[in-house]
């Protein structure tokens, strides 16, 4: 968001103010205090004019400007009505050298997930990729997976929802997936040059325009309409911050796994694994009991089979 549009948001969320003091506090003139005003009002915020001067009212329901207004993590947003894959912009973005970018959409029309399977992305979904370049090695890339479930589920429990993980990038709630994660990076075996993670959520979608019979659910459907400003902004907060903090995301990976304590079957490129999934272990290895010792399982389809004794 441009600054002083921000500060003038700022100002006017605690509380009313004149178009004179405005321009005083801001060091600009009447004329372009009026002028940003105008440009918010086109973006969505209902700004009032009363005695005591302009007056927010309200917020929007979604977009940049609203995502961008009260986030306390250093993202930029770029928001679409509609786009073909936000995935597929973050590369673009990645290729112009940009980062700490937040590709967000109200729908997609050519989502996609693990193995290049189709995912469904309606209007009024949360369908977002964030571009970082994280200065690591190629090695630790799964780590951000794992943190993006982490910070979904955070934001979700704010709803009200009893949220949990299925590795390896699955948010369920009950048996029923809601949200799902696809990172997506390039570098070389010593660095990551940059890392795409997309986050897609059914939030405000009705369950009639999901695939059913993939066992699938939204928020509106568990909880009933949700404000998606709010969890976008929880999510990319909470997303950040276990950026800075590696060594708990693991920790609390495993706070929220439904997987771990299942007998599992994971299909891999080399074969099924059947056992019970015991732990995870940096940067995203799932362990397996077998009947024949513990498998290390490092990319592979997980399905629940029950509750491991």
């Amino acid at each position: 968001m441009q600054k002083t549009r921000e500060q003038i948001l700022e100002r006017l969320a605690s509380e009313p103010a004149t178009g004179p003091n405005l321009a005083n506090d801001l060091g600009i003139s009447r004329a372009a205090v009026w002028k940003h005003v105008e440009a918010l009002r086109d973006s969505g915020f209902v700004i009032a004019s009363d005695d005591d001067g302009y007056v927010l009212e309200s917020v929007p329901e979604f977009g940049a400007d609203a995502v961008e207004f009260g986030l306390d993590v250093p993202f930029e947003i770029e928001y679409h009505e509609r786009i073909e894959s936000t995935n597929a912009r973050a590369r673009e973005l990645a290729g112009a050298g940009d980062e700490n970018v937040v590709v967000l959409s109200d729908t997609q029309t050519g989502g996609r997930g693990r193995l290049d399977r189709e995912w469904v992305s309606p209007s009024g979904g949360i369908w977002l990729s964030v571009l970082i370049r994280p200065t690591v090695p190629t090695f630790d890339a799964p780590v951000f997976t794992l943190a993006a479930a982490v910070a979904t589920v955070q934001a979700l429990e704010e709803t009200g929802v009893d949220a949990g993980i299925k590795w390896p990038n699955d948010v369920l709630v009950g048996n029923r997936k809601v949200a799902g994660i696809l990172t997506e990076m390039e570098g070389e075996a010593d660095r990551v040059s940059w890392l795409v993670v997309g986050i897609g959520i059914n939030a405000n979608v009705d369950i009639g325009k999901l695939p059913t019979d993939r066992g699938v659910t939204s928020l509106e459907a568990e909880t009933g309409p949700v404000d998606r400003r709010a969890i976008t902004q929880r999510l990319l907060s909470a997303f950040y911050q276990l950026q800075q903090r590696p060594d708990d995301i693991l920790t609390a990976w495993r706070t929220h796994a439904v997987t771990l304590g299942q007998r599992v079957r994971v299909t891999t490129p080399d074969g099924e694994v059947v056992g019970n999934a015991v732990d995870i272990e940096y940067p995203g290895v799932l362990l397996v009991e077998t009947e024949t010792g513990r498998e290390r399982v490092t990319v592979g389809d997980c399905e629940h089979l029950r509750p491991a004794a």
